[in-house]
């Protein structure tokens, strides 16, 4: 065997039908009971057990324990950003499921992506900032510039300063499964889609295991106004 981290463990996890099912329901950024993510996957409890324990020793979810009740979450957003990843692959090669509902467009549109912005609108945004010059790219890597520090500052209010985290970069890439291009992740992307929600710009569906986020009519005109594409 070859020296190095083994992928084949991480993609045998992700590969099985029912655990890619609760690990892209645990993508809605919301901690899940067992029993939730039994019925996201379309199993019995006593075969969630099984796989959430799989998911678990592979590090890829981690229980949190309240009361009686356990819930499980991704262990990481850079979980989220290697499913979204995985996504967009099988989209391009044309693994698509055949079931789609009057949902798909708004999920196309705008979602969550564990905790920021996806979709169309995600992909929008980030394209916006860096024709403002509030970011910078170079291929992956994403850096907030000083007018996009005075610009987060003025326009949303959120301290840039203290978004640094000592496990997370402030932004990163993240690429989009519908979109095939780069939205806005990292804890930039989290604040500021906190941020839309505080000012109710928008609002995640309430349907359980949906990952559609909503704009309201000024939500949309106030978002256009600092994000459109002719910003």
């Amino acid at each position: 065997m070859k020296a190095g981290p083994d992928i084949s463990r991480i993609a045998a996890l992700v590969g099985d039908p029912a655990r890619c099912n609760m690990l892209t329901a645990l993508m809605t950024g919301r901690a899940l009971t067992a029993s939730e993510l039994a019925q996201e996957a379309g199993i019995t409890p006593q075969t969630a057990s099984s796989h959430l324990s799989k998911l678990e020793a592979g590090g890829l979810i981690e229980p949190e324990k309240q009361g009686r009740h356990r819930y499980y979450r991704l262990s990481d957003p850079d979980v989220a950003d290697v499913l979204e990843g995985l996504q967009g692959i099988a989209a391009r090669a044309g693994h698509m499921r055949v079931r789609t509902g009057p949902k798909d467009p708004a999920l196309r549109r705008a979602r969550i992506c564990y905790d920021h912005l996806a979709g169309d609108l995600g992909v929008q945004m980030l394209d916006s900032m860096k024709r403002q010059k509030l970011v910078r790219q170079s291929k992956q890597a994403i850096e907030l510039t000083g007018e996009g520090k005075r610009f987060m500052a003025e326009e949303l209010q959120i301290d840039a300063d203290a978004l640094t985290h000592p496990r997370r970069p402030v932004c990163k890439a993240c690429l989009d499964w519908s979109e095939r291009r780069h939205h806005l992740a990292g804890t930039l992307g989290a604040a500021m889609m906190d941020r839309f929600t505080e000012l109710k710009w928008a609002a995640r569906d309430a349907a359980p295991g949906s990952r559609v986020v909503n704009f309201s009519r000024n939500g949309e005109k106030r978002f256009a106004a600092l994000f459109g594409p002719d910003q």
